[in-house]
């Protein structure tokens, strides 16, 4: 994985360059945070996440919540199950990450992304106010 400073999601798509980017699938940015990653002695990008978050509990996020980043705007559209390629990492860490491994989003709306920038959580049009509902993060292609 390749960290960026900067990226450019696509509608329908995902992060231009991704590999794993593909239209009309649900499995297009996938989004872990920084706190798990360091609870289980991992560095950002290891796991293959797109973007690392810092701030906000990734797993927490319902299936159908809409994020915003800056003028992106991303849908959490499921659960990210562990995979064999998490073998390859440390032996025994698809069991670890089980209900950890981070949430899949779809892109509603294209944009440049940068490493920092706020993450917030939308109820229809608008952000949530409160602190928690935020967070920033860094950016990763393959």
């Amino acid at each position: 994985m390749e960290e960026m400073d900067e990226g450019r999601v696509i509608r329908d798509r995902g992060l231009d360059g991704c590999a794993h980017a593909r239209p009309g699938s649900g499995r297009q940015v996938l989004l872990v945070d920084r706190e798990t990653l360091e609870a289980m002695d991992l560095t950002p990008g290891m796991i293959r996440e797109n973007i690392t978050t810092d701030g906000i509990n990734v797993n927490s996020l319902a299936v159908g919540q809409e994020l915003r980043i800056r003028e992106a705007r991303l849908q959490v559209s499921m659960v990210c199950h562990p995979c064999d390629q998490m073998e390859k990492i440390r032996p025994g860490l698809r069991r670890e990450l089980y209900g950890r491994r981070g949430m899949l989003c779809r892109v509603l709306k294209g944009g440049v992304i940068r490493r920092g920038d706020a993450i917030e959580r939308m109820r229809g049009e608008e952000a949530m106010s409160s602190t928690q509902n935020s967070g920033s993060g860094g950016i990763f292609s393959e």
